[in-house]
């Protein structure tokens, strides 16, 4: 059995973990945190994660809090040899680094996805396949209006991926004026990302491509969050057989 605790085990994506762990017969729910006292599935709720890990001694620790505390949650598990499985999004590529260096410092794989469900990692990589042959590209992700960051991980992603098999350029008229500011988005090497944040949604994203005569719109939804838990789930399987850092729930799919 691996031994999991479910860190921000409270909110919306920390209760739909805690259900997924105790519905896995090869996962064991040994403690939940959060910011808040509370219960979850029968199990109090503890507001101490240092004290959680040393006490408890789980193999991974599931993260879905807040970008404001994630890396400090992270440092805090692998300090005590627990193998973070992060959900939040908002790491820079800096936070990233030193994550990198803790887990081989203390010999404790880590793992990050932006994105947990399936599909979402389909999508990026047929994105990153047609951006070989269509580059001029734009990217729209849409989510829930309470969450914190912008934009999502998941499109900061598709759009380095994209970049990493076409030449940066700038796409639309070279003499355009942005009359309203950031009205044409964020850029990523000359691609435009573009963040909607509206109640209703949950996590949904277009990667459109332009070319002569014609376009390709590629679009996955999540309509719940019980779609990334096929991935968590996974995560937790797998992480103690990593080494440093992994990104990316394509990396550990066979």
């Amino acid at each position: 059995m691996i031994k999991v605790l479910v860190n921000g085990a409270l909110g919306r994506m920390g209760r739909t973990v805690v259900a997924a762990v105790n519905a896995d017969s090869e996962l064991e729910l040994v403690g939940a945190v959060d910011a808040y006292e509370g219960e979850v599935d029968g199990m109090k709720v503890e507001t101490n994660l240092d004290a959680a890990l040393k006490r408890l001694t789980p193999d991974v620790m599931v993260d879905f809090t807040r970008p404001a505390v994630v890396f400090d949650n992270v440092m805090t598990a692998l300090a005590n040899k627990v193998s973070p499985v992060v959900g939040t999004t908002g790491l820079s590529d800096d936070a990233k680094e030193k994550i990198r260096a803790a887990a081989e410092t203390n010999d404790t794989p880590a793992f990050i996805a932006p994105n947990f469900a399936l599909g979402a990692v389909l999508m990026m990589l047929t994105a990153q396949r047609i951006a070989k042959y269509m580059p001029d590209v734009e990217i729209i992700e849409l989510h829930h209006d309470k969450k914190l960051d912008a934009p999502s991980g998941t499109a900061e992603l598709t759009a380095k991926m994209i970049a990493e098999v076409r030449p940066p350029h700038k796409q639309g008229h070279p003499d355009e004026v942005e009359r309203l500011d950031h009205v044409r988005g964020a850029d990523v090497d000359g691609i435009r990302i573009h963040s909607v944040r509206l109640p209703g949604y949950v996590a949904h994203q277009e990667v459109i491509f332009g070319g002569l005569g014609q376009t390709l719109t590629i679009r996955h939804d999540s309509t719940g969050r019980d779609s990334f838990m096929p991935g968590v789930v996974l995560a937790c399987k797998k992480v103690r057989n990593l080494r440093g850092l992994t990104v990316g729930l394509d990396k550990i799919l066979d």
